[in-house]
């Protein structure tokens, strides 16, 4: 028996490894390396909270349980996003 109709393509969003100093994040085929030192919100949250992340459209995660919004544009290019709250 052969289905008529493909299913539909999902989108690949996943933390793959988390370590003392940053974390992976898999999406669509291309792993981010997240340090840390540029992403200290992660520092002290527990792996649960971590690897518990949506995505809303193409390029922009959620981390519900830490109220983390990013963009794949912020994960890449940090240094266009300055910490700084003025």
């Amino acid at each position: 028996m052969k289905s008529e109709t493909l299913g539909s393509s999902t989108s690949v969003l996943e933390v793959t490894h988390i370590d003392t100093r940053g974390l992976w994040l898999y999406v669509d085929g291309r792993e981010h390396y997240m340090p840390f030192d540029t992403f200290p919100w992660f520092a002290e949250a527990t792996v649960k909270q971590i690897s518990h992340v949506e995505r809303f459209g193409a390029d922009h995660m959620h981390w519900p349980e830490l109220d983390i919004d990013l963009t794949l544009d912020m994960i890449d290019h940090p240094e266009q996003y300055p910490l700084e709250y003025r």
